[in-house]
């Protein structure tokens, strides 16, 4: 992986007042925009009385706390965990254009959550959650090699387990008759549903990523540099099995219930890289803070365009500027 010279770089601390800034105002976005408008001193006044509270305008303190609120933490988890978990991705595999979603994550939670949608609906998120795992299960097993895994295997088998889900899905959909539209804007992704049930698994998924970049923070350096792990004395297959595998199950508890939502994990761990170098010590608050401030400003972005998938947003936004990064580092 190529990284930008070391007198290009920025101050870490630079990074943290830009995010932190982009994460307050993403606070404040997420929390006063939405169909009932909402002047900052009414926001401020109904946090200030918190959750359990009954004050006289019942109908705005339901709209922050049981509507916006668990909105809000959908989207700031999910965006830590992409983000995060896209640094995992590229610094295990090596690969700049890795991303969370590599080893089929995303294809296997599409796949079963069609199959689910075109039988009722019934358990979407739990055949969308099965869908990701089964799916990197196969991958991982493919992936193999004398024991061992092998980088350009894992990716290569998720791009052809990722294609023959891709064909099953376009397949369900062209059987599933007037539900194919509840599939296609699944897997827009959206957190318009978002409740406060959502967020106990997301929390899961992300406590799970913290606990494992803290332990690994040196063994992702390690990776990343392109040095022989072996004769550090670091035993890779554990480690990449425990990262990516962490990594993969964190993302598809945001998957399963929200859908796909692209570039979070390709773009915001590349383009810190590139403004703060590669140490992960540093990379992986950013990415934290950072995936969380992008989706939540996109999510807000997408409700005051009358609720358009966020996936579209972040794709649409993420796309060019992945571009341009790539434009500038010719």
């Amino acid at each position: 992986m190529e990284h930008a010279p070391v007198s290009h770089r920025l101050p870490a601390a630079y990074g943290y007042a830009a995010v932190l800034a982009l994460l307050f105002l993403a606070v404040l976005s997420g929390l006063c925009s939405g169909d009932i408008r909402m002047p900052l001193s009414d926001l401020f006044e109904m946090l200030r009385l918190g959750p359990g509270a009954r004050p006289e305008d019942a109908i705005l303190h339901d709209v922050v706390w049981r509507i916006r609120m668990p909105r809000l933490l959908s989207a700031l988890i999910s965006g830590a965990v992409l983000a995060s978990g896209g640094v995992i991705f590229q610094a295990v595999l090596r690969n700049p254009l890795a991303e969370p979603y590599t080893l089929g994550v995303a294809s296997g939670a599409a796949f079963g959550a069609a199959c689910a949608i075109s039988l009722g609906g019934l358990w979407l998120t739990a055949a969308s959650f099965a869908g990701s795992m089964g799916t990197l299960f196969v991958v991982w097993a493919l992936g193999e090699r004398s024991g061992d895994s092998d980088r350009s295997r894992l990716i290569l088998a998720g791009v052809i387990v990722g294609s023959i889900l891709g064909a099953g899905l376009t397949l369900i959909k062209a059987l599933a008759g007037e539900r194919a539209l509840a599939i296609v804007v699944w897997l827009m992704g959206s957190f318009a549903d978002s409740n406060w049930f959502d967020c106990s698994p997301l929390f899961v998924g992300l406590s799970v990523l913290v606990i494992i970049c803290s332990v690994y923070v040196q063994e992702l350096d390690i990776m990343t540099s392109g040095a022989d792990g072996r004769a550090l004395g670091l035993d890779v297959r554990r480690t990449r099995v425990i990262l990516l595998g962490g990594a993969s199950l964190a993302v598809s508890f945001v998957v399963s219930r929200f859908g796909v939502i692209g570039f979070v994990g390709l773009v915001v761990p590349h383009l810190l890289r590139i403004l703060f170098g590669p140490m992960h010590h540093r990379i992986l608050p950013l990415s934290f803070l950072g995936g969380a401030a992008l989706l939540a400003s996109a999510d807000a972005a997408a409700k005051s365009m009358n609720e358009l998938p966020v996936g579209v947003l972040t794709v649409l936004a993420g796309g060019p500027i992945f571009c341009f990064i790539l434009w500038r580092r010719k």
